[in-house]
Formats: structure tokens, sequence, C-alpha cells
């Protein structure tokens, strides 16, 4: 009887054991599904076991089912422990109880809130709360030649009336055209362009109550603008590719781009060479080179920068304090981990810590990019560059976010209408009134 009391006892403990080993096994959701980027979370997650003796399972996930695939596991109380998603759906799975938006404030409370990029919070931010923990992101950026700038006395592009100035002294078509502008309408790079134009003379579709008529004037400045950046262009459906190959054959003085064009500028991947020269390696181009990711019109002084966030989120069903320390972990020591899965395209939103304000800033320009071709960011790009790249995340913004509508926002973009209705304003279908009077009558249309 002793014996089997004994072992009895030995299978108890044993199975307390077990109950604990998979209480400290957290499962971690990524949208990084690519192999080498899985690979890199994966080192992250043995290198977190190493020093916490918890266990990640990092699985990975195609972005367009992440919605459904969160909305299912939480209906079957089955969520993951930690989520890395986009901007998207912070807020609306903060208002439908995935997210644990507590401990979330809590974790970026406890790294310092003064150490994240305020564009970054302010739209993960609930009630006060930052609903989910900001991780990187990017902002889209006017790419443009700083050669023929100060060649020509010009002022960086950092307005509406710079840009058109720089366009009456460079545009000399077809050997240099002033800008690319985005004409194709059904590319969302045009939406996305179009976005960050009307953003930047603080122009929205939304507000706290939904579609909100959009403001003539300004609106009329921002279509007069965008039909100025047009005519400068070349003729022709135009998105990024097109941008792209002008910029990079020398015949473009600006253009509007992500920041993935960085390493490509570079000589760096071959699949996208610059043909400036002779030697599609070449770095030069870079060198000729600067960005601006915050502009503004006259309406809006401040300017805007569009930006696309990732976010961790601990959801709530997770086993809360494992979950909040892996993150903690992914945002200090194993934060240039999480930025090396792709430099180019993750900008550090925090920056550094109480002690060290630039630490990641400063570590980020030394990682590695590109593909066929590797150099840090540091060496291809003044700190200077490297600084207006970071910084646009102060200003980072996106119609909807602020006003809890991003849903809404995200359906007017989606349905191209402001595209097509520029695009006709551009080529003289109706003047700049009448299609801010057609924009708001088709937008108020969708639901």
């Amino acid at each position: 009887m002793k014996r089997l009391t004994h072992l009895a006892a030995v299978l108890l403990t044993a199975a307390s054991f077990a109950s604990a080993a998979h209480a400290d096994t957290i499962r971690f959701w990524t949208t990084e599904e690519q192999p080498e980027r899985l690979a890199k979370q994966q080192e992250m997650a043995a290198k977190f076991k190493e020093q916490s003796g918890h266990d990640v399972e990092v699985i990975p996930i195609t972005e367009k089912d992440l919605g459904k695939r969160a909305t299912a596991a939480f209906a079957a109380n089955d969520l993951p422990d930690v989520i890395y998603h986009t901007l998207q759906y912070v807020l609306p799975w903060a208002d439908a109880g995935i997210l644990d938006i507590d401990t979330n404030a809590d974790i970026v409370e406890d790294l310092g809130l003064d150490t994240f990029a305020p564009g970054a919070v302010a739209m993960a931010s609930s009630d006060d709360q930052v609903a989910a923990v900001p991780a990187d992101g990017w902002t889209q950026m006017i790419v443009y030649r700083k050669d023929l700038f100060d060649a020509a006395g010009l002022a960086a592009p950092t307005t509406y009336d710079a840009i058109l100035a720089a366009i009456g002294k460079l545009h000399n078509p077809p050997e240099m055209f002033g800008f690319v502008a985005a004409t194709k309408v059904d590319e969302n790079f045009m939406s996305q362009v179009l976005e960050h134009v009307f953003l930047a003379n603080g122009v929205s579709p939304v507000n706290a109550d939904g579609f909100a008529p959009l403001d003539e004037k300004k609106t009329i400045e921002a279509l007069e603008f965008y039909k100025a950046i047009a005519e400068a262009s070349p003729e022709g459906e135009l998105f990024w590719k097109q941008s792209r190959e002008l910029y990079f054959a020398g015949k473009a003085a600006m253009i509007i781009w992500s920041p993935f064009i960085l390493d490509e500028l570079a000589g760096l991947r071959d699949s996208a060479p610059p043909t400036i020269t002779d030697d599609p390696t070449s770095a030069e181009l870079a060198q000729k080179t600067d960005v601006v990711t915050t502009f503004a019109g006259p309406s809006n002084p401040d300017g805007a920068a569009w930006a696309d966030i990732r976010y961790f989120g601990v959801t709530a069903d997770a086993n809360t304090d494992v979950a909040a320390d892996f993150v903690k972990f992914s945002m200090s020591e194993g934060y240039m981990a999480t930025l090396s899965i792709a430099p180019e395209g993750k900008f550090p939103v925090r920056r550094g810590t109480a002690d060290n304000p630039t630490q990641f800033v400063d570590a980020w320009a030394d990682l590695p990019v590109g593909v066929d071709r590797k150099a840090p960011l540091s060496a291809l790009y003044p700190a200077e560059t490297l600084g207006r790249i970071t910084t646009g995340l102060e200003t980072a913004d996106r119609w909807g976010v602020k006003e809890g509508q991003l849903a809404l926002a995200s359906k007017l973009v989606n349905s191209q209408v402001i595209n097509r209705l520029v695009r006709e304003f551009i080529e003289g279908e109706r003047d700049a009134a009448a299609t801010v009077a057609r924009l708001n009558e088709e937008l108020a249309a969708i639901r």
C-alpha cells in the first residue's frame, strides 16, 4: 500500500511538473512567415528560453488570414499568448476584448512611455491606455536627388511649395521629370500616396462620428498640388514600378516610395538595380539621394507622415506574466533581433532606454540590409538622413486612427473612389470644387 501511495505521489508530482512546463510554454503568432524571417524569430525564442526558462512556440500566420484566425480563436477561448500584428487590428481587437489592454499598457509603462515614438503610441491609444505595444514601423518617403537640389539652390521638399519650386527648376522632360506621381487608379500605391498628400494638408474623410465631408479649401489645395506633380510626371498609368525605374535611371528628381527602396538604391539587390551608371552594384545613386518623411501643405504647417506600424499584442487568453516578459525581451535585449528581420522596413519605434535615449536607433543604423550584397544603412546614408527616416514616426498618422474610425477609413480608401475622382480631375473632367463635391457625395454612400 505504501508503494502504491508513493507511486501515486510520484505521478502527481510528475503531472504537476508537466502542468507547470505547459503553463510556461507560450504561443506566438507572427505574420513574418518567410523562411529567413521565421528562423530569426525562432532564434529569438531560443534566446528568451535561455534567459527565462520559458518556451515560445513561434507560429506563422498568413497576414490576410490573421483577422479571421484571431476572431475564431477568441470565440473558442484559444487565442495565442502574443500576436505580432498590423495597426489595423489594434483598436478593433481592443474593443472586442481580444487584446489585454491593461497588460500591454503596463509593458509600455515598464519599458518607458517616453522611449517610444509618439506617433506609434498615439495610433494605438484607447481610453488613455496603449492597447498594444509598438514594435516597429516604416514611414513613406519623398525620395529626392539632393545633388540636383543643392546645385540649384533648392530647399528640401518638405512642403507643397518647396516641391513645386523644385519642379519649376528641375523638370526638363524627357531627360528629367520633376516628379513621378501615382496615377494608376486600381493600384493601392496610388491610394497610399494620395492619403499621404491629403494628410500633409490636414485633410481627412472621417471624424469620431464616422464619415466627415472633406474640407473644401484644404481639399482643393491638395487636389491642385497633386495635379501639378502629375503634370510633371510622364504620361500613362504610373505606379511604384515606373517611379522606381525612372528614379534609378536618373530621370526623376523626386518620387514617393517606401523605405524598402533604400537597399535597392545602393545596388544591393540584383532584381532592382540602379541603372544611372553602368555598374548595377554601385552605391552612387544612394549617395546622391536624400529623403523626407514628414511634409506639409499650406493649411497644415506641422505636416504629417504616412506610416505603417506593427505591434505586439498580449491577448486576453495569455499566460500573462510570461507573455509580458517575452514582449519586454523582444523590445529590449532582443530588440535588434526583432529589427534585423528587415531593417530597411523596420524602423525602431522604441528609440532607446532611459539611460541611453538613442541606443536602439544607433544600433539599428548598423544592421546589415540588402539581398545579394549586405551593408549597414550607416555605411550607405549620412546620419542626418537616417535621423529623418526614424523621426518620421514622431508625426506618423493614418486616416481614422485617432478618430477610432480606421475600419471605415480603410473602406473609403479601398473603394478607390478617391483614386478615380482625382484621376478624372487631373484629366480635366471637372474642376477642383466640383471634384470635392463629388468626393463627398460618393464617399458618404460607403458604409
